[in-house]
């Protein structure tokens, strides 16, 4: 069955909602407590960093200055036990046990007006799938909206590649060598000049070739899920603000044991990031494996 064109709501129950999910379909979630309460969390740690109106910062501070503060909230988001904790009621309140489940924590994503135009930030907009980055066929993105934003201001997936296999340089990519090049890299919250030196995997062919994409506006605090292997890429926009969101990267380890996920036929990177997620059964116990410091 050929993946969905288009946003929908979700079926009813989890192991329908992630067959789905694995399956192509690009589900849409509104704005609930625990959405509410990371969009709270990220506003509050920017408002901190930047001041008053920090979709409009990129205007007033220098490009450096910019950098380290946004990594600072980068780096706070991830590690912060209060963002697990609100990853953990996301899946409590879709009525899923927790325990199955491990995560990459919330990653902020900023997209400012006209970024395409520095080079350190072309990784930003490679059309790419998220499986390309050592992640498992099993792997789910959950993207919320920080503000109310325009398709404009979103990104783009490509159904029609789903499952389908597409040129790109995913071989380039081996996730153990990539954090032995320190662990900041891997959040992006200390050096500024990764997006020219690190190998990021993208589509190397023509965009035009792929046919429309599918793009959405968002509410604020609403959620975009969908397979890890979905092509997609940020699109350019030249709003005055920038656009901030969260991205989140979810793994149901008995389907990862057995096996189960979306189809992955163009994906050539090597190494797991799945030992690095944390697993959310043992989040305030012992032994969990987490983000290094």
């Amino acid at each position: 069955m050929s993946p969905s064109a288009a946003w929908g709501p979700p079926p009813a129950d989890g192991p329908a909602l992630r067959e789905a999910l694995y399956g192509g379909a690009l589900i849409v979630l509104p704005p609930s407590p625990a959405s509410e309460g990371l969009r709270a969390l990220a506003q509050r740690l920017l408002h901190e960093a930047l001041g008053p109106e920090p979709r409009r910062a990129w205007a007033r501070l220098p490009a450096d200055a910019l950098f380290h503060a946004l990594g600072g909230v980068r780096r706070a988001l991830y590690l912060a036990p209060e963002a697990h904790r609100l990853l953990f009621a996301l899946l409590t309140e879709r009525g899923e046990d927790p325990a199955a489940w491990a995560f990459d924590p919330a990653r902020l994503r900023v997209v400012h007006p006209h970024g395409d135009q520095d080079p350190r930030a072309r990784a930003v907009y490679a059309i790419h799938r998220d499986t390309w980055y050592g992640h498992p066929p099993a792997l789910l993105t959950w993207w919320i909206a920080l503000d109310d934003l325009p398709e404009a201001q979103t990104f783009t997936t490509w159904p029609a590649a789903f499952g389908a296999e597409v040129p790109n340089d995913s071989e380039v990519f081996d996730y153990d060598a990539w954090v032995a090049q320190g662990w900041s890299l891997k959040i992006g919250w200390q050096d500024p000049d990764a997006g020219r030196r690190a190998r990021y995997p993208g589509f190397l062919g023509d965009p035009a070739a792929l046919g429309p994409g599918v793009g959405f506006a968002a509410r604020a605090g609403e959620s975009r899920l969908f397979s890890g292997a979905h092509l997609h890429g940020t699109r350019v926009h030249g709003a005055p603000t920038t656009r901030f969101s969260l991205d989140l990267r979810l793994v149901h380890l008995p389907d990862a044991a057995a096996g189960r996920g979306a189809p992955c036929p163009d994906d050539r990177s090597r190494g797991s990031a799945l030992p690095d997620y944390l697993r959310l059964g043992q989040l305030f116990g012992e032994g969990q494996r987490g983000p290094r410091p």
